[in-house]
């Protein structure tokens, strides 16, 4: 179903029980009325006391790093995990200025790669929906409303169970875009695509063996990865596309990456493994572009083939 507009906040949202996303939601406006620059600075101090308390998050994000990169040293391993939790940090930063910067600050830090590609898109004919394959990097907040602030869609998400996070999640990811759809709402999904708009969607965690086939992901010869992607892509009249936000070095700002889905063959192919093994191939060639930017603190590969020992 179409979520159009953000749940109303009813009097059970000011119980003492939500006090606490209260103050979260607070935390987040002070951080994106601070200047760039120190809010930064804060985002990064929080990753690298976030790395020192939740240990477990760390071992999965080392764990996960180490079966992908293989051939990386313990050294080099070590520092992608020091540097993703900066990231992790910052992406409380990114949340809170995605949430609450007015439009004319928000456009002033973003700058755009491929913005022609998807400008040929729209205006080719024959016209169709737009699949949006990208993934969970710390910056999907920008990434969210970049994208619409060129081409307003609908994006794919998991409600929250607090009404007041709720309420402003969706208020603020539907600021620049159509509608929220659930993420098990393929039907939803389906009916966006035809109706010509384009749809965020994220295929790269780990959903569970229901959903899931087995191909490879970097080293990693048997990643549970969803077949949903390809059976999107099968609508009439929609186009694939890669895109993802990446921070810009040395200085706060993003910038939204725009590329087609370029694979050797068709696709889909009508082969689900086939599919999917392309689709992981393009979220390695994001990912090795920007590597302690993406969320590797959560377990990727807790899905396991019959026999395949448990890997975190």
């Amino acid at each position: 179903m179409a979520i159009t507009t953000p749940p109303r906040l009813k009097w059970q949202a000011f119980l003492p029980k939500n006090w606490g996303a209260w103050l979260i939601i607070g935390f987040l406006y002070f951080l994106s009325i601070l200047p760039s620059r120190i809010s930064w600075a804060i985002g990064k101090a929080i990753g690298r006391f976030a790395k020192r308390i939740l240990k477990s998050r760390r071992h999965i994000a080392r764990r996960n790093l180490e079966i992908c990169f293989p051939q990386a040293s313990k050294e080099q391993v070590e520092k992608w995990v020091d540097e993703t939790f900066e990231h992790f940090g910052l992406a409380i930063v990114d949340t809170a200025t995605a949430w609450f910067w007015s439009q004319h600050r928000f456009v002033k830090h973003m700058q755009v790669e491929g913005g022609d590609y998807l400008e040929k898109l729209r205006t080719e004919e024959p016209k169709g929906g737009i699949l949006i394959i990208s993934m969970h990097f710390y910056t999907l907040e920008w990434h969210a409303r970049m994208y619409g602030t060129l081409d307003p869609g609908v994006g794919v998400y998991r409600p929250n169970s607090s009404p007041v996070y709720e309420h402003f999640q969706h208020r603020a990811r539907i600021r620049c875009n159509h509608y929220l759809v659930d993420r098990h709402d393929v039907r939803g999904m389906v009916k966006a695509l035809r109706k010509g708009e384009a749809l965020w969607y994220a295929p790269d965690h780990d959903y569970g063996k229901k959903a899931s086939i087995f191909v490879p992901l970097f080293a990693q010869p048997h990643a549970a990865t969803v077949t949903g992607t390809s059976t999107l892509a099968r609508v009439k009249g929609v186009r694939p596309i890669i895109s993802y936000a990446r921070r810009n070095k040395g200085k706060p700002g993003y910038t939204l990456v725009i590329k087609p889905f370029e694979h050797d063959g068709e696709f889909p192919s009508g082969d689900e493994a086939a599919d999917a093994t392309a689709v992981n191939q393009q979220i390695e060639k994001a990912i090795l572009q920007q590597i302690p930017e993406y969320m590797w603190i959560h377990r990727r590969f807790k899905s396991r083939p019959e026999g395949e020992a448990y890997p975190y």
